[in-house]
């Protein structure tokens, strides 16, 4: 449970040295990492002056991607803009894992304790100036010793720091729009898809009942063979029948059909007459066997 734990407290500053730590901790950021003014404006709340910052601050800041914070102290409201990139860039920098920062604060919100002028580096200290902690060179003013941040406690005025604070925010807006374009015309296929499907369902309801089909396709294609298979044997039925009517120059006596098998008797005919039949059931492409001198039988 760490509820009462103690993190360390760390100022982040460009001039600091590395943090050769692998712990979780607090820092507070350097004046150089921010912009802070101290406004009045006719408004309430901090939520209400945080939706005017970027205009507030388009003057003062340089080209770039900045985040905002504001809180409100007394009557007047201290507000603040920064680059996210810029500060996790330089937490890396200084050898801290992201994973490893708890809160991170502004100096503003956490050094007011101090007074006089404190050194944070070889070369700057910081000094506050009408309610505006500001950063000056060491040479400029007189120090009372170096920040000490041991037994700080800290506010409740801690920021959050995204990785992708660069990516324009009008693309995503569009990326989104897109996504949820497409999105829809999924969604409205797969209506259409689904309302295909019903239609098709009932139709194929009403056909089985329509033409007294049997309830499962199984039976059905297995009913459909059947009939597939009868109708091939009556097909070479009547094309053999056919072709045997068609003979020239012989006499019929009998037809009949003995399971697949067509068996033709003709009337006698001289000795060559079998000779002449048998060119003329080879022209017609018939499969025949000869069972008496008389009769044929030609096979479906």
């Amino acid at each position: 449970m760490n509820f009462n734990k103690k993190y360390k407290t760390l100022l982040l500053d460009p001039h600091a040295k590395k943090f050769a730590l692998d712990e979780r901790v607090n820092l507070i950021l350097s004046p150089s990492l921010y912009w802070v003014k101290k406004l009045s404006l006719p408004l309430q709340k901090a939520s209400e002056v945080k939706r005017v910052l970027p205009s507030l601050f388009e003057d003062t800041l340089p080209e770039g991607e900045y985040s905002y914070y504001v809180y409100k102290e007394g009557e007047e409201f201290f507000a603040f803009a920064y680059s996210d990139k810029a500060i996790l860039a330089l937490i890396q920098e200084k050898g801290l894992s992201v994973t490893n920062v708890k809160n991170i604060y502004f100096a503003q919100s956490e050094l007011g304790f101090i007074e006089g002028a404190v050194k944070i580096n070889e070369t700057q200290s910081i000094y506050m100036k009408d309610d505006i902690l500001i950063l000056l060179p060491c040479c400029w003013i007189d120090e009372k010793g170096e920040l000490n941040l041991e037994d700080i406690k800290h506010s409740k005025h801690s920021v959050s720091l995204t990785q992708y604070s660069n990516i324009d925010t009008t693309a995503l807006y569009k990326i989104g729009a897109i996504l949820t374009l497409f999105i829809a015309i999924l969604f409205g296929e797969y209506y259409l898809t689904t309302k295909k499907v019903e239609e098709l369902a009932l139709k194929k309801e009403s056909e089985f009942v329509k033409n007294r089909l049997k309830p499962t396709m199984f039976e059905n294609r297995s009913i459909l063979k059947k009939y597939q298979k009868r109708y091939n044997i009556q097909t070479k039925l009547r094309q053999s029948m056919s072709s045997v009517l068609s003979l020239r120059g012989v006499v019929l006596k009998s037809v009949y059909l003995k399971k697949k098998k067509l068996l033709v008797e003709f009337e006698m005919f001289p000795s060559r007459g079998k000779k002449q039949l048998e060119q003329k059931l080879k022209s017609k492409k018939l499969r025949y066997e000869f069972v008496t001198p008389t009769r044929v039988e030609i096979v479906l």
